[in-house]
């Protein structure tokens, strides 16, 4: 294990696209894959989903446990995703061309494309209002020119680290996560040791069915639908990791990175909110914490959106590429990062757009469980881990892979509407029948959307593998004649 602490020192400009890394290019390390995704998961909207738990009226030991619970399962999803990048070398949506076909694999890689960009902007814009709120106590008017400038110098950092690619992103996580992961630690020494921040004894006075709901939709915002929003992204880091490493540290590595700032965050959140059951994390930073650890809590916000964008520009960018989009890696890094910037201008002039596109890019994340289980049945249950790289390149008529595998699109479609079907969430157009009359609310899209698309792929697949494709059909009847 402590080979897996040497890491080369350069830091150079990627210029790595989508195509499978060699190995001596592979300089990364199962430890690059810890701070890559604990820097990915520092963020304030863990901070707030931990406290919607209580807002939803649970109690504070049961909203730990399902946070707990939830991202056991949820983060084992994940991490399974990042072996597949380490075992062959390829970024995540290239992969998915083994279940859905040589362009088969364009629609996911368009749905990963376009959302990023809107996650960027969301990244970016409630983080900038929490750093506002906080200088406000400080004196600070809130004005639109210093959200301008705030949310200027964010967007240039990250973009800027994003379009340079996977070796500075390393770097910036490795050397800033540790700071961050030490002002969390002074924030949960100050929350939980002074006296009237945390109500232990919080009980829920929900019962029956309305207590089930708030459980299913805490495990789909911050459980196991935490752990799954993350499934398209998995491969974009691991490819670079060397052989010479086993796909059980590059599992290990990467899902407790992810397990440790999101639990330890999403509980912090909750044990705030138990006193007084409030979702402004500004005024809990300033009210729990105050003076000089509300600046330092102030850096940490600023931190989130550049260490989890980062990731979204670099891998906007793959995703582009791997849809079919002729243009190199960074010019569509600049373009994810754009766009990011204009959308996040526009929600600081329109407060309300703002919060309800987060709601319907929450809602959105409900085609990453059908997607993740087409993926993963297709590479651990029907390929056995065995991936044929250069087909996956190949030209789309002549692929091994076929141009569109109908029956990985038709699994993933049947997945995705009975993830629907049993979705709530916040946006009433994606509230599906089944939960909203059926289970009163309560969430299990994740689940559903996972087992049904896993389940119709390998019925699919099996069934293509058992009958003879049409040469060896043809084969057969000249023997028939033959003989």
């Amino acid at each position: 294990m402590a080979d897996t602490m040497v890491e080369a020192p350069e830091i150079r400009l990627d210029a790595h696209s989508i195509e499978q890394i060699p190995e001596q290019d592979k300089d990364s390390t199962p430890w690059d894959q810890f701070w890559i995704w604990a820097g990915a998961n520092i963020a304030p909207i863990n901070w707030i989903l931990g406290a919607l738990g209580i807002v939803l009226g649970l109690g504070l030991v049961e909203t730990i446990l399902i946070i707990v619970i939830g991202n056991l399962v949820g983060c084992a999803i994940f991490a399974a995703l990042t072996v597949m990048g380490h075992k062959t070398g390829v970024n995540q949506m290239v992969l998915s061309r083994s279940a859905f076909g040589r362009r088969g694999g364009y629609l996911s890689s368009w749905m990963q494309f376009l959302m990023t960009m809107g996650w960027i902007a969301v990244n970016t814009y409630f983080p900038v209002l929490l750093a506002v709120g906080i200088l406000g106590h400080f004196g600070v008017h809130n004005t639109f020119w210093i959200k301008l400038w705030v949310v200027t110098g964010i967007m240039i950092v990250q973009v800027g680290i994003g379009v340079y690619g996977f070796y500075l992103i390393r770097t910036f996580e490795k050397y800033t996560v540790p700071v961050t992961l030490g002002i969390m630690a002074l924030m949960s020494i100050l929350a939980w040791t002074r006296h009237g921040v945390v109500n232990w004894h919080l009980k829920s006075g929900l019962t029956g069915a309305a207590h089930f709901s708030s459980i299913t939709g805490l495990i789909t915002a911050i459980g196991v639908g935490w752990g799954i929003s993350w499934v398209t992204w998995a491969s974009d880091y691991s490819r670079f990791v060397p052989k010479r490493y086993s796909s059980k540290q590059v599992f290990w590595y990467s899902y407790w990175g992810m397990f440790i700032p999101t639990v330890w965050l999403a509980i912090l959140g909750a044990s705030i909110a138990s006193a007084d059951k409030s979702l402004d994390p500004a005024r809990l930073v300033t009210d729990v914490f105050g003076g000089f650890v509300a600046v330092l809590v102030m850096l940490m916000v600023l931190h989130g959106p550049i260490a989890t964008n980062i990731l979204n520009v670099y891998s906007s960018a793959l995703a582009a590429v791997s849809a079919g989009i002729r243009a190199s890696r960074i010019a569509l890094g600049m373009v994810a990062g754009i766009v990011g910037f204009v959308l996040t201008l526009y929600f600081v002039g329109h407060a309300n757009f703002a919060s309800n596109f987060d709601n319907w890019m929450v809602g959105l994340i409900l085609w990453m469980s059908p997607w993740a289980g087409v993926v993963l049945a297709d590479f651990y249950l029907v390929r056995k881990q065995r991936v044929d790289v250069p087909e996956l390149y190949a030209d789309p008529q002549r692929s091994a892979y076929g141009d569109v595998n109908w029956i990985g699109i038709g699994a993933f479609l049947i997945g995705l509407v009975a993830g629907w079907l049993f979705e709530f969430g916040l946006v009433t157009p994606l509230q599906g029948y089944v939960s909203k009359h059926l289970l009163i609310g309560a969430d299990l899209s994740w689940l559903v959307g996972l087992v049904v698309a896993g389940g119709v792929y390998i019925a699919g697949m099996r069934s293509r593998m058992a009958a003879p494709s049409p040469a060896e059909s043809r084969m057969a009847g000249v023997a028939g004649g033959d003989a």
